[in-house]
């Protein structure tokens, strides 16, 4: 028996002082990191938005940089072989006009519930059928921006391998690398690839990309257990999960492509009480992330929820979330 917990123990102190090895890394300086935002016009509709407005504000107020945008299929093939761009070329023309820097996503599974953004007209249509529409609807968003220098990466697809969020079917591996071989042979700029930064193992996914991008949330609620959930890890958790990665794949760049700032509920936010929505986020938990992520080893976050902040501003009164995220920008 004092054997068995002798070398129990020191399995412990073996695994221990892997983790502490594999947390290690360089922590950039406060005046190092770099924040943009992820924008949906979709979340801003949601809300019951102008969401022109929103977007504008972006920039005119908080005085972004960075952006990540979604050329969503289902807004851009309304019908099959007909592709309206009015919106996405809006909101790439104002973003330009700002100087921001521009991370296109495409493909069928892009931010915002229900993560699969599939048109309409696609539901009847046989699998195979489907991926040769979603080819072309691809190669036709890559040749209409690839001009605009604004852009310096496209997104493909979003979280690609994580099977358990979304109204999604699973996407099949070598079809991700389809899609990932049509961009690369339409353009040169880099491709992202992003994963769950709680729920995947991140190696996938960072194989395949040129810039790797996490998401990070510490306070979420889940349908499964019906309770809300607050994530018991510490910045080295993200560290030791790149560290990781790094054995396996060679990102040019990793970044934090989805830093929550925005509440989780069991429903939609905007029908749920304040006092819910500050369960996952409030002013305080916002102040928290920002300074748990900037000890993670990441040095660029795109912040998740600029949308609910303008809500918060403009329907619930309360400018507090927009004025402490002015100060990152």
């Amino acid at each position: 028996m004092f054997k068995f917990f002798k070398n129990f123990i020191i399995f412990l102190i073996v695994i221990f002082f892997i983790i502490f090895i594999f947390s290690r890394g360089h922590i950039p300086k406060k005046h190092e990191l770099e924040y943009g935002v992820t924008f949906s016009h979709k979340q801003a509709i949601d809300l019951g938005l102008d969401w022109k407005q929103v977007f504008l504000e972006i920039f005119r107020d908080l005085k972004v940089k960075k952006i990540r945008l979604s050329a969503y299929w289902n807004d851009i093939e309304r019908e099959d072989n007909y592709f309206r761009w009015d919106n996405i070329d809006w909101q790439i023309k104002e973003a330009s006009k700002n100087n921001a820097e521009i991370i296109l996503a495409v493909g069928g599974r892009l931010p915002r519930w229900p993560e699969c953004h599939f048109p309409e007209w696609t539901n009847d249509l046989e699998k195979n059928i489907i991926q040769e529409k979603q080819l072309r609807y691809i190669e036709k968003v890559i040749e209409r921006y690839k001009d605009n220098n604004n852009i310096v990466a496209w997104q493909i697809e979003n979280e690609p391998f994580l099977k358990y969020f979304g109204e999604c079917e699973p996407i099949n591996k070598d079809f991700l690398d389809k899609e990932i071989a049509l961009v690369k042979s339409l353009d040169s700029r880099q491709i992202v690839i992003t994963d769950s930064g709680e729920l995947s193992i991140w190696i996938p996914a960072s194989r395949r990309a040129d810039i790797f991008g996490t998401t990070m949330y510490r306070d979420t609620y889940s349908a499964k257990l019906k309770r809300y959930i607050h994530y018991p890890i510490t910045p080295g958790f993200f560290r030791f999960k790149k560290n990781i990665a790094r054995l396996f794949s060679h990102p040019k760049k990793w970044i934090v492509i989805e830093l929550q700032a925005e509440p989780w509920a069991s429903e939609p936010f905007q029908n749920v009480s304040k006092e819910e929505r500050e369960k996952t986020m409030s002013l305080e938990k916002f102040k928290d992330i920002i300074e748990f992520s900037s000890k993670t080893g990441f040095d660029e976050f795109y912040l998740w929820g600029v949308e609910w902040w303008y809500w918060e501003r403009e329907t619930q009164n309360n400018p507090d979330l927009w004025n402490e995220a002015k100060k990152l920008y």
